[in-house]
């Protein structure tokens, strides 16, 4: 499914700081930021006609494991670098990434990532990309600026990024999110992930944020999906439940499992409330085109919450699945591995523990949570054919942990 080398690469964007030449307030990462801008696509993607969502997904993770290679140049100089050196810089990149990538899906997703270094890059999905990621980084200069305005250039770098949203503003979405419409409420509300911690009650390196954790699970979807040949509609479906799954958090705060499923129904009261404001403060703001389509995404059906649960569309019917006579395969059911995408969460979680553990610093809770989780997949090792606990053992091996 994933290469133990490629899981490192992932998570080294939790320690690639963004505007380290400036004073801010938090530390802004690069996984946080691809994070939000996949958020962000997929809201601005919702206004347009015909757009391949698959092909958005799909390239940008190719710009993602591109960006983890070129970690040290700042995006201006980046970008000048491109126009005369891009060869260059695609074959140092393959170069490093070749080999983590070679086995997954036989060979075929190497293949793509070949050739989208070399495309154009001119459909409206690549547009609608860049759109994402230029608002992702405006949402972080809003809090470099506040720190900042005494730096003799910080009005000039205002002025830069004001004046690219001129490049996008053929999309319907930028229109809507820079007139501050309702949409873009979500995209300040997903932003604000970042803010919460995982493990917030225990050291740990790298230190991942709410967001940045949602990027990895969605990440880690996508390749069980290809390892298990999904469906278009299969494979989108499990990547934007994994993305959004703990969006509500940006209202109640992370609430560690220990404490969530310790205290006997404490997790029915949460699910409760959770209902409530994504009801009240987050579904009112989702544009009426995807509404429907959204609280599928976010697993709210007949006024009850599971967004791990396995799901699809029947009869214009959104439904839980119950072991129906249907093939899940097939692009109709608009179907959501939800379980598996539970163990790609938890699988996530067995990452963010074991390389802290791999760097020394190892806390009694995290290496209970690491051997708690590594048991669980010992006593339920597949889903779908998948071996999530033989890539635990990989990772072990691999950590020395």
């Amino acid at each position: 499914m994933i290469n133990i080398k490629l899981i490192e690469h992932i998570f080294k964007a939790a320690s690639i700081s963004r505007w380290n030449d400036y004073p801010k307030m938090i530390n802004l990462v690069e996984l946080d930021k691809q994070a939000h801008k996949f958020i962000i696509a997929y809201f601005i993607a919702s206004f347009e006609e015909d757009v391949d969502f698959n092909y958005i997904i799909e390239a940008g993770i190719f710009d993602f494991l591109v960006r983890i290679m070129i970690t040290d140049i700042r995006p201006d100089v980046y970008h000048q670098i491109l126009k005369t050196k891009k060869n260059k810089i695609n074959e140092w990149v393959l170069s490093n990434l070749q080999d983590d990538l070679k086995d997954i899906q036989n060979g075929e997703f190497l293949k793509r990532f070949k050739k989208y270094l070399i495309s154009k890059r001119d459909k409206k999905e690549d547009l609608i990309l860049k759109a994402a990621s230029y608002f992702a980084t405006k949402w972080e200069f809003e809090i470099v600026y506040q720190t900042s305005k005494f730096l003799s250039d910080i009005n000039e770098v205002k002025s830069k990024i004001d004046e690219e949203l001129e490049d996008y503003y053929e999309l319907i979405g930028v229109q809507k999110i820079t007139l501050n419409k309702k949409i873009a409420r979500l995209i300040d509300l997903s932003g604000r992930l970042r803010f919460q911690k995982r493990w917030a009650q225990t050291p740990r390196i790298p230190e991942t944020s709410v967001l940045g954790h949602t990027f990895v699970v969605a990440i880690l979807s996508y390749f069980f999906s290809l390892k298990i040949d999904a469906c278009k509609n299969r494979l989108k479906f499990n990547f934007l439940c994994a993305l959004f799954h703990d969006l509500p958090e940006s209202l109640t705060r992370d609430i560690i499992s220990p404490v969530k499923y310790g205290i006997k129904g404490l997790d029915e009261v949460i699910n409760e409330y959770e209902i409530k404001v994504i009801n009240e403060k987050i579904l009112p703001f989702t544009p009426n085109k995807i509404y429907e389509e959204f609280s599928y995404i976010l697993g709210i059906l007949d006024n009850k919450k599971n967004e791990f649960s396995d799901r699809f569309l029947e009869n214009n019917k959104f439904k839980f699945y119950k072991n129906e006579d249907i093939n899940k395969n097939s692009d109709e059911f608009l179907f959501i591995d939800g379980r598996a995408l539970k163990f790609c969460d938890r699988l996530s979680a067995f990452f963010e523990a074991g390389i802290s553990i791999s760097y020394g610093i190892k806390t009694k809770e995290i290496v209970k949570a690491f051997d708690k989780i590594y048991k669980r997949f010992e006593d339920e090792p597949t889903i779908e054919n998948v071996n999530f606990y033989q890539i635990c053992k990989d990772f072990k091996k691999y950590f020395e942990v």
